[in-house]
């Protein structure tokens, strides 16, 4: 099955209900926009000429001896909406990472509250369930994400989809390099290893903490594996609760409120919006 099949499939299967609310990757109405491409369709309309093909790359050849740079009619509707796309994905796992998180680590009066409810029921599977959607929605889109860009580079023979790639790495809106999808994975991790390991083994994010440097590793639905350092960046002791910084870079609780100036038992709220981060000193904790 291709992965435009797949896509879909996804985005209306069992999960529609779980997605209703969350943006996604236009994966097959972008495939629509390159389809229509003017420079690929010269081509096409005269693939049947030999001589007129010849002719046509040999005229691209010679206005550029480099790859294209881009296709103005694409990009008017292509970047511009991919960026939005990847910008409200990245948004919509921020604002539900963070309430799963804090129902996870609550503060005092959220833990009588929570105990209170747990007293008539438990959410704790539901939260995990929940986690474990939220992950995949965000590896799915990544996916479509992917390979979108690396169609546009093949239909327009150009570096254009990977350098938009590594912008929205620098604006924070990839989705993959999301401080919530690092925290999730922990608190995925966490909560099986707190049911005895022995539940839903094959999901997507696990750990090894035997290498040389502890990593967390996600496994995406197309096989493709990345991998989170888990040492913290000040101290060099590997972070079993990572606080993810805006900007990516992940430390232990007591590294990471010494940067912000602020006493642990504070925490990282309290911490002033000027605040940097000690590695690459982006503002924003």
């Amino acid at each position: 099955m291709k992965f435009g099949e797949t896509f879909t499939e996804y985005l209306h299967g069992d999960r529609e209900r779980f997605l209703q609310k969350c943006s996604h990757i236009e994966y097959k109405r972008l495939k629509e926009v390159l389809k229509t491409c003017r420079r690929c369709n010269a081509f096409k309309g005269c693939a049947n000429n030999g001589e007129e093909y010849n002719q046509l790359r040999e005229d691209e050849s010679t206005q550029s001896t480099h790859l294209y740079e881009s296709c103005p009619m694409c990009d008017q509707m292509f970047f511009s909406e991919l960026k939005k796309e990847a910008s409200d994905i990245v948004g919509c796992l921020s604002s539900r990472g963070r309430r799963l998180i804090h129902l996870h680590a609550p503060n005092q009066m959220q833990k009588y509250f929570i105990s209170l409810c747990q007293c008539f029921t438990s959410n704790q599977q539901a939260t995990a369930q929940e986690c474990r959607l939220l992950i995949e929605y965000v590896a799915m889109n990544a996916i479509a994400l992917r390979k979108i860009l690396k169609k546009y580079d093949k239909v327009h023979c150009s570096v254009s989809g990977r350098i938009f790639k590594s912008k929205i790495r620098t604006e924070h809106i990839e989705p993959l390099q999301s401080p919530w999808l690092m925290e999730l994975g922990a608190f995925y991790i966490n909560f099986k290893e707190s049911n005895g390991g022995n539940q839903d083994n094959d999901g997507p994010f696990s750990c090894d903490l035997s290498a040389t440097e502890p990593i967390m590793i996600l496994m995406l639905p197309d096989s493709v594996k990345l991998e989170y350092n888990l040492t913290c960046a000040i101290c060099l002791d590997t972070v079993y609760k990572p606080y993810a910084l805006r900007c990516g870079h992940l430390f232990c609780k007591p590294c990471a409120c010494s940067a912000a100036s602020v006493m642990i038992f504070e925490g990282l709220k309290s911490a002033s919006p000027e605040s940097k981060c000690p590695i690459c000193r982006e503002v924003g904790i």
